[in-house]
C-alpha cells in the first residue's frame, strides 16, 4: 500500500508539472503590458512549482523507503524542522525578489501615469451590469449628480444634460468599444457595492469601489470581442454580471463614436 501511494503522489506531481508546461490554459494576450504580467506569473509559478515538486517527491520517497513494516521501529529526525524553515526562507526570499523586480514593472505599467494621446473612459458597475461613458467632442466629462442617478430612465452616471454643457455630448454605452493600439485610461467606480472589472485577455482585473475613481492604464493590441466579468461576489445576481469589450481599428472606433454622439 505504501509503494502504491508513493507512486500516486509522484504521478500527480509530474502531471501537475506537465499541465503548467503545456501553457494551453493561458488565454492569448491582447494588451501591451500582458507579456510583463505573464512573465511575473510564469516565474511565480516556477518558484511555487519547484517547491511543490520537491515536497511531493520527498514525500513519495519517504513513503516508499519508510513505509510501515512489521519489524520496523519509529525513528525521529530532530533537525527536520530546522531544514524545513531554511528551505521556506530561501524560497520566500526568491518570491519577494521576483515581486520586487518583475512585479514592480508590471504594476507600474498599469497604474503609473497616462499617455498624452490616451482615450479616457469611465466604467460604472452596478447590480448587475456595467455601463461606460466617453467624453464627447469637447473632450470633457460632464459632472456627476448623484441625486440624478436613475437607472429606470437610463441615467446611470447622474448626468444633467439640460444644464451642464460638458454632459451634453457624453456617450454612454453598455458595451465597451476601444480603438486598437491606442493607450486607454479606464476609470473604474461602482454605484452600490464593490464590483470588479476583469478581462482575462487584457490581463486587467481591478475592483470597482463606490466613492472611488480608480484609474487603470493599458493599450489593447488585438482586435476582437472579449468578455468582461465581475469577480467580486456582489449579490444574488453576481453570476450574470457581465459585459463585452470590443477592440476595433481606430477608424471603426471613430465611426462608432459619431454614430452614438448626440
Amino acid at each position: 500500500m505504501g509503494k502504491f501511494f508513493s507512486a500516486i503522489v509522484a504521478v500527480i506531481a509530474l502531471a501537475s508539472a506537465g499541465l503548467f508546461l503545456s501553457r494551453h490554459w493561458m488565454p492569448s494576450p491582447t494588451a501591451r503590458h500582458a507579456p510583463i504580467l505573464d512573465s511575473q506569473l510564469h516565474w511565480t509559478l516556477v518558484d511555487a512549482g519547484v517547491i511543490f515538486l520537491i515536497a511531493q517527491f520527498v514525500l513519495a520517497a519517504f513513503v516508499w523507503k519508510f513505509r510501515a513494516l512489521p519489524d520496523r521501529k519509529t525513528r525521529s529526525f530532530p533537525v527536520g524542522v530546522r531544514i524545513a524553515i531554511i528551505i521556506a526562507v530561501v524560497f520566500i526570499g526568491i518570491e519577494l525578489f521576483s515581486a520586487a523586480t518583475l512585479g514592480r514593472r508590471a504594476w507600474a505599467s498599469m497604474y503609473d501615469g497616462s499617455a498624452s494621446n490616451s482615450l479616457q473612459v469611465e466604467a460604472m458597475g452596478q447590480q448587475f451590469a456595467y455601463y461606460f461613458r466617453y467624453a464627447g467632442a469637447d473632450g470633457k466629462f460632464g459632472p456627476v449628480h448623484t441625486d440624478k442617478i436613475n437607472a429606470s430612465i437610463g441615467n446611470y452616471f447622474g448626468l444633467d444634460r439640460a444644464n451642464d454643457d460638458a454632459s451634453k455630448d457624453d456617450v454612454v454605452s453598455a458595451e465597451l468599444v476601444l480603438p486598437e493600439n491606442r493607450p486607454i485610461d479606464l476609470f473604474l467606480t461602482a454605484q452600490d457595492v464593490i464590483h470588479s472589472f476583469y478581462v482575462r485577455e487584457l490581463r486587467v482585473q481591478q475592483d470597482m469601489v463606490p466613492g472611488m475613481r480608480i484609474p487603470v492604464h493599458f493599450t489593447p493590441t488585438k482586435a476582437g470581442r472579449y468578455e468582461v466579468v465581475c469577480t467580486q461576489l456582489c449579490g444574488l445576481g453576481h453570476y450574470r454580471m457581465r459585459a463585452y469589450v470590443r477592440i476595433v481599428p481606430e477608424t471603426e472606433f471613430e465611426n462608432w463614436m459619431r454614430a452614438h454622439s448626440r
